[in-house]
Formats: C-alpha cells, structure tokens, sequence
C-alpha cells in the first residue's frame, strides 16, 4: 500500500470513512501541504487494512518519522496517551486495535506462567483414553496439556476429535477438583454453538465416570457475545476485568473465527486464576475481523498447543483434498478431482438444474406435512457455498437462478418475497428475538396456526422457535451462502462455485475451510486455472501479537 516514500498509490476500494479520518487528523497538524498529504495517506492506509483484517502497517524509516512528528502518535513503551495512533518498532497501529493485541499477550502470558502439577495424571489418562500402545495418543496428550496448563489450545481439522477431547478433559478437572468447577462453553456463532452442544450431549454419556461428575459437566453452549453480556449497539459487554465471569474455566470452540477485539475482551473477562481451552482449527479462515488470533497465538504459543492430526470423520478423498490444497499442492489437488471417486469431483451437469433438484427433497416433505425436524434434516443435508457475494456464480446469483427455477418446477410460489419452502439467514443479531447472525431458518406454514407461514429455527438445545416472517426483517435467503459464513457448520455434501476469473477473495484459506464442510461429497463449479490460482493464493496478515510474546518479560 505504501511505496517508499509513504506515499500511497490510488486504491479505489477506500472507503470514505478512511478518507475523511485521514483528513480529520492531518488538519491537527502543522505540516505543510506536502507533509500533510504524505501522513493523509498513512493514515488512510492503516484505517483501510484494518478494515481488511490487518490490525496494523508496517512502515519505513521515513514514514515512522512523519507519523511521530505529527504529534498525533505515541511511542510504544512510552506513557500511553489519547493519541489516535501507536507506533511499535516499523508497525503503525490506530490505538485501539495496539491496546486489544499488546493487552491480549499480557493476558495470556500471564496465564502462561501457572501451571497445576497432578499426581497419578497418567492413570486417569489411561482410564479415559485408554493406555498407551504403540504410536502416541494425540487426543491423550492433548487431554495431559490442558490439565497441568491455565492456557491451551487444541487445533486441528474438522473430524480430528477436538470436541471429543475436551469432553474428557472436563471430566478428568471435575474430577481432580476439590469442589464442582464452574464451567462456561462458548462459541463465535449461534450455528457453531449448537453444533458444540450436540457433541458434548453426544459424547457424555459415554464418559467413564460417575453420574456426580456427568452433572457437573454443561451441555448449554452460548455465542460469546451472550456469555459476556453483550449491550448493543455499543462495543462494551457486561462482563469485563471490573466484573468478571464467575466460571473456572471457559472454553472456545471456532476459537479461529474469533477476532483481535472479541478476544482480548474475554480474556479481560476471565476472573483471576480461571483456566481458558481454545478450540479450533488454525488453517480455516482468519476472522471477519481485525486479527488471526488463533493462527497468531500457535505460531507464538507452540508449547500450549496441540495439534489433532488423525481425522476420524472424512471421506478419504475430501481428507486428501483438503491436504493438497491446505500444503497448496495445485497439481495434487486437482488430480484428486479429475480421479474416479464421485465423492470428490468437479460438477458436469448444469449448476441451476443440480441445485433445484437437490433441495427438490426437503420442499416436497413441506408440501407432504412433514414435521420440521424432518424437513430441517433433509435441507441441512446439502448446501452451496460460494466465494463472492455479487457477480456471476456468486451467492446473490445462485439464490436468484434457483429461485426462478423452483417457481418454474412449481415447487415454491414466488408471489412474494415470503413463501413456503424460504431458507433464510440472519444477517444482524437481534438479542430480543434471541436470533444471531448466521442463524439459519426456514418459512413454511404452522400446522398450529391453520397454515399460516411462520418462520422456523432450530436453537442449540433442540428446540424450535418460530417467528412471523414480518419480524425476522434483517435476512437473506440462502440457498447459496459465502463459504465465511458457513464455518462452524458441517455438511453431507457441499457444492463449492467459484467466479471465473481470480480475485483477492479467493486464497487457499478459502476453499480449505469450503472442502473441510464437507462430512460425505463435495463438488466444484471451477475452472482450473481459477483453482490453482486459489490454492496458490495465502491470506497474509499483518500483527504484532506474534513478536510481542517474544519481546514480553
């Protein structure tokens, strides 16, 4: 973004926020019209990454000297001021984004340096894991880390047993602990949440242990912004260092969809002493948002961290794919398509055609008056997942091309913009309605209410709430979403759709994360130089939460 000089080269996708920001601080200046230009366009650039999940710049000799010079800027290491600006060796942050990631390593390596010493540990492991043969236990060894740590993670892709994993841990510390611990299970998203809270359900019964300790271990998952109180529409959360949470221990799942910001405020958060297990997969997708913590914190953290290599739920082709594109073998990966497994494979037939006849299924059990279990089980089978939102083969294309051929199949009515059969998602949380973005409903008539359309959702427990369409405004159809927000999902089969030609969208990060939806098929509508182009593309981002682990004391 920055030449040598500082001096930016037109970029026609900043906003007007950034330009107006620029231009407020270099008006607080007493440089000349030269210099002014020159810091309004470090600014803009700083302003426009971090809008692009970078929380800072780095910046040249010349250019750290004109933003110290502004007086606008404060010297990391110095008394920290108001000033909207920090510099931290050759990085330039906007303060607040340098105050969440320089506050989220002291909070961490303060949690680093507590660790419990456990007698008898491994004969417990064994009683839960069963003893050691051969080749290392990496669930095991997992399960030893957390315990005897205040600070873990546990990463891996999807079907590698993370969350069967720390169902065991919880076990193991109810156990060793004196009194019933105080637990909190938490996730980025209400979809991933649910999708912890059926594993943990699934997997406690089979727990060896007592029924006394079973109790103590939570079912209920929340989104994190429910577990630290979030108050819209303002930045703050209830909970934070002045009121902490009261759990001893909380753990993350999707911990890599978690951005700079969000987790530096649960760590603020977390009471004294309390234990933090993060959960996820460090090759999926960064965050929405500022940062990739969970990436930053493994590379930073490798002693706290353990990697669940063995996949336990893949097809083999998907799990090869998946490799191959996540080690950004092109050539590889596309063999793997072109081969003779059905289960991984480039799409032939008609993308429309396929679409509408795979969600043929679930708008037939609605007309048939199927219970909504039923039907939100045939239409969660399968789903689209594309890389853009505008454009051809991009999300709003797909909805509307299937659409106008279901309508033209007679299977849904198009007479309005609500009609029986609508997949939607949310798009904006809405705390009253307990719906969250990326809440995943259906619109089909209420047997209770003579037929008239309501709009279902299924929430974590198990249960069904059900809204009329009116109320759920801020939504989306979605027979076709972006592959970001289907992370923390799973899926029977998957059809990725990619655009015809490269964009910055589409990096290996991308289509990893698409591929690693997918539990049985997956398909691709792409061209191979498109493919390889994506696998040969890495999300780079820029922060400092790596170096300031190395530079603490």
């Amino acid at each position: 973004m920055l030449d040598d000089a500082g001096a930016q080269t037109e970029d026609r996708s900043l906003s007007r926020v950034d330009v107006a920001f620029a231009r407020f601080l270099s008006q607080r200046t007493t440089f000349d019209a030269a210099q002014k230009q020159a810091f309004e366009n470090i600014v803009m650039s700083v302003s426009y990454e971090q809008n692009q999940g970078h929380s800072c710049i780095q910046i040249d000799e010349e250019a750290r000297a004109l933003v110290l010079a502004s007086g606008l800027a404060v010297l990391s290491g110095q008394p920290m001021s108001k000033l909207p600006l920090v510099v931290e060796q050759d990085r330039l942050y906007l303060h607040r984004y340098w105050f969440y990631e320089n506050r989220l390593a002291m909070q961490i390596r303060e949690m680093t340096k507590i660790s419990h010493s456990v007698e008898k540990l491994d004969a417990m492991l064994d009683r839960y894991f069963g003893p050691v043969v051969g080749e290392t236990d990496d669930q095991r060894e997992a399960a030893k880390m957390a315990v005897k740590q205040t600070f873990s993670i546990i990463t891996g892709g999807p079907g590698t047993g993370k969350t069967t994993t720390v169902v065991k841990i919880l076990a193991v510390l109810q156990e060793l602990a004196d009194e019933p611990l105080h637990i909190a299970l938490g996730a980025p998203t209400g979809k991933a949440a649910m999708r912890l809270q059926e594993s943990i359900g699934s997997n406690k019964s089979a727990l060896p242990c007592s029924e006394a300790i079973k109790k103590h271990i939570p079912e209920t998952v929340t989104t994190l912004h429910c577990l630290l109180g979030a108050k819209p529409p303002s930045p703050y959360f209830r909970h934070n260092a002045d009121k902490p949470l009261i759990y001893d221990l909380v753990v993350v799942d999707e911990a890599s969809m978690v951005d700079l910001a969000l987790m530096s405020k649960l760590l603020d958060a977390l009471k004294p002493g309390a234990r933090l297990i993060l959960l996820g997969d460090k090759d999926q997708l960064a965050s929405v948002e500022s940062g990739e913590v969970l990436a930053d914190l493994t590379a930073a953290l490798p002693e706290h961290t353990l990697e669940l290599k063995k996949s336990h739920r893949f097809d083999e082709n998907i799990k090869k794919l998946a490799e191959a594109v996540n080690l950004q073998q092109e050539d590889v990966a596309w063999q793997v398509l072109r081969g003779d497994d059905e289960n991984s494979a480039v799409l032939d037939p008609d993308l429309v055609d396929y679409v509408a006849g795979q969600q043929a299924e679930y708008l037939r059990l609605i007309t048939a008056g199927a219970g909504f279990d039923e039907i939100y089980r045939a239409f969660s089978r399968f789903q689209v997942l594309c890389s853009n939102r505008q454009g051809k083969n991009s999300v709003a294309d797909i909805n509307y091309r299937v659409e106008q051929r279901l309508a033209e199949q007679k299977l849904i009515n198009l007479s309005g913009l609500w009609y029986s059969g609508r997949p939607v998602m949310v798009t904006e949380n809405n705390a009253t309605l307990h719906l969250y973005n990326g809440d995943i409903g259906l619109c089909m008539p209420d047997k209770e209410q003579a037929g008239k359309l309501m709009v279902f959702f299924q929430r974590a427990d198990g249960s069904v709430k059900k809204y009329l369409p009116a109320r759920v405004s801020q939504c989306e159809t979605v027979f076709a979403m972006t592959i970001h927000k289907s992370q923390g999902s799973e899926f029977e089969e998957v059809l990725i759709v990619l655009p015809e030609a490269i964009n910055p969208v589409l990096t290996k990060e991308l289509l990893y994360t698409a591929i690693t939806r997918a539990k049985k098929t997956i398909r691709l509508v792409v061209d191979e130089a498109v493919f390889n182009a994506t696998v040969r593309q890495k999300v780079v981002r820029t922060t400092g939460l790596v170096d300031k682990f190395k530079t603490q004391v």
